[in-house]
């Protein structure tokens, strides 16, 4: 292995271990010193809940319903494939198994358990009982182990992957070319990205700015491989990502795959589940009544005796046998396999290989986690944008090493050559996208001309920035229990705002053109108090399924006709916090198709110079 290539490696894992240590630690203290309002309050923890029936999915996996209050909507982090554990009472006291999240719809979740659970004392507790995150020790024992892997590697195309990408040798392309009229749905950015993935030996990149169509791209490019190799990996950092992926290469007609479930959950999104493409199966009925027969034979062991293992044998080899051709007749009648970067490392795929792997959203996915997925490939294209949220880092330490910067912005560096940018872009005004346009991607983007001038009112500015700096009481920051931050002050005035843009709109045309507005704060304290002050005042009623209001982070992917973005920084000595981290920014901007308002104190931000140029731009036009 090279020098370069193994130095990076090592150094990759020393900074995984600092931000394991850092999450493992603060997940410790969280556990012992944070009681259970505050707990459910972060959204790490449902309590009370009620317990409800159990069962054997088609998996022979038992499953427990959990159910909070009917009413509580406010966020939580819970989905699919996250630990948890139950406790009881106040102080805590934790029932000694772990759970996992199976998936989770509006109030009602089901978890995974291990048989021995005490079920029925759950069920019959009288006393409250709740639930929360545990630390998550799979994903991170996965990343541990893809790099190690990817050290290790000798003589395969995983090696060779290795030692090609980390080289100054620029990377070649084949000579495939495509039909240029199955590719006429696209524009020419999109065909050029489109003509990269399915020529590229080693390694693609589609960098697709907000807007941009890279979805639509992927899908494309996916569709041509599948012309030429049986079957892809698909794989995302997010559960959400790859649901929608997933969801699109449906609607082109493609047999999707999906391992794990996902974060929503509809007929639609199910029907093409590992879970229920498995239930389906001619042969399942004849495995489950084997696996029937095999836990009824467990419960009464003691009325066997000698027979006992003779016929437990006979029973696990034929529904091994039975499992065995059921998976094998999924897995070939699917174009795409697609899971998380994590979900890569399921027993399911073990030993199986693809000649390409497509990672969507790579901009977001830690490197380590990219390499779970990429052991399985022997090439690789890598879609997202670097210009917009980072992966998330806890670690001080090792963010300033770089475990942020994620194997996508590393190659983008490094081999330029590889890289396509899409650029031309179909959601924003284009007055709304220039800023953004000028900063992050130099100019290279431009705007589609059926809506570069599209907007809402008459006579009406795109982009507003309603500084905050006058209001007397606007100053203050506040610091609730969670630790975000909140400004009283600042989301009165957002709600006055959302409220005067409304009645300027009209509530007839609201409903007739169905107008979509996103409220965004890059803080959750402040999302939280945005969302009861709407919810209290009644003249928002008729509106509300118009308007959503998010983190930024819960906004990526996703666009609004209006976007209201509420800064909340206002001090006197100019400090913004992780408000320097201007990718969020870029996100949360780009979510606007037509109408953007920011809501801040300018005094404090502008002394940042990206807010001093972007109030400056918003005051020129």
């Amino acid at each position: 292995m090279s020098t370069t290539a193994l130095q990076h490696l090592q150094q990759q894992r020393m900074l995984l271990e600092m931000e394991y240590a850092v999450e493992k630690e603060a997940f410790r203290r969280q556990t012992e010193l944070i009681g259970v309002e505050r707990k459910v309050k972060s959204g790490d923890a449902w309590y009370p809940i009620t317990i409800g029936r159990s069962y054997y999915n088609s998996l022979n996996q038992l499953q427990l319903e959990v159910f909070r209050h009917a009413g509580d909507d406010s966020d939580h982090n819970f989905e699919y494939g996250k630990p948890l554990s139950f406790f009881r009472g106040d102080p805590l006291k934790y029932y000694g198994f772990s759970a996992t999240v199976a998936f989770v719809d509006g109030n009602r979740m089901v978890v995974t358990i291990p048989d021995n659970a005490p079920v029925t004392e759950l069920q019959t507790m009288t006393e409250s009982i709740g639930c929360q995150l545990s630390f998550d020790e799979t994903s991170y024992r996965a990343m541990f182990d893809a790099i190690d892997r990817v050290m290790r590697a000798r003589d395969n195309r995983l090696a060779e992957l290795r030692e090609l990408w980390w080289s100054a040798t620029p990377l070649k392309c084949s000579t495939a070319t495509l039909p240029p009229a199955t590719l006429s749905a696209l524009n020419a950015s999109q065909q050029h990205a489109v003509e990269s993935v399915v020529r590229a030996r080693d390694v693609a990149i589609v960098h697709g700015p907000p807007g941009t169509g890279k979805t639509t791209t992927l899908v494309e490019a996916i569709y041509e491989t599948l012309r030429r190799e049986p079957q892809v990996l698909v794989c995302a950092q997010s559960n959400m990502a790859v649901d929608w992926i997933s969801e699109k290469l449906v609607d082109r007609g493609l047999n999707v795959l999906r391992l794990g479930n996902p974060s929503r959950v509809d007929d639609k999104m199910l029907s093409f589940t590992y879970e229920r493409r498995f239930e389906s199966h001619p042969d399942y009925p004849l495995l489950w009544s084997l696996r029937k027969a095999m836990r009824e034979l467990r419960s009464q062991r003691k009325n066997f005796r000698g027979t006992y293992h003779q016929k437990m044998d006979r029973l696990r080899g034929r529904a091994t046998e039975l499992e065995v051709r059921i998976n094998g007749d999924i897995f070939r009648q699917a174009h795409v396999v697609a899971s998380t970067l994590v979900g890569a490392d399921s027993r399911l795929l073990m030993g199986m290989t693809f000649n390409t792997l497509f990672v969507d959203e790579a901009a977001q996915a830690l490197e380590a986690a990219t390499w779970i997925a990429i052991r399985r490939a022997r090439r690789v294209v890598l879609a997202g944008d670097h210009c917009q949220l980072p992966p998330t880092v806890k670690s001080i330490a090792a963010l300033k090493g770089g475990l942020s910067t994620t194997l996508m912005e590393r190659l983008v560096k490094r081999h330029p050559e590889c890289v396509t940018l899409l650029r031309t872009q179909y959601r924003m005004n284009e007055k709304i996208m220039n800023f953004s346009n000028q900063w992050f991607y130099h100019g290279m983007v431009n705007s589609s001309p059926t809506i570069s001038h599209r907007g809402i009112l008459d006579y009406d500015s795109p982009m507003e920035w309603i500084d905050t700096s006058a209001l007397a009481d606007a100053t203050a920051e506040q610091r609730n229990k969670s630790l975000s931050l909140t400004n009283t002050a600042e989301a009165q005035l957002t709600a006055t705002v959302l409220e005067s843009y409304i009645s300027k709109i009209g509530r007839q045309r609201m409903e007739d053109e169905h107008i979509d507005i996103g409220i965004i704060s890059p803080y959750r304290a402040q999302v939280q108090l945005l969302r009861q002050t709407i919810k209290k005042q009644q003249g928002f009623k008729p509106y509300r399924r118009f308007i959503s209001v998010n983190t930024v982070d819960g906004f990526q992917g996703q666009e609004r006709d209006v976007i209201i973005i509420s800064l909340v920084r206002s001090n006197d000595s100019g400090q913004i916090g992780f408000l320097r981290d201007l990718r969020r920014m870029n996100v949360a901007m780009t979510r606007a198709r037509m109408k953007l308002i920011i809501i801040g104190d300018a005094a404090t931000l502008s002394r940042h110079p990206f807010y001093k140029q972007l109030y400056d731009y918003i005051q020129e036009n």
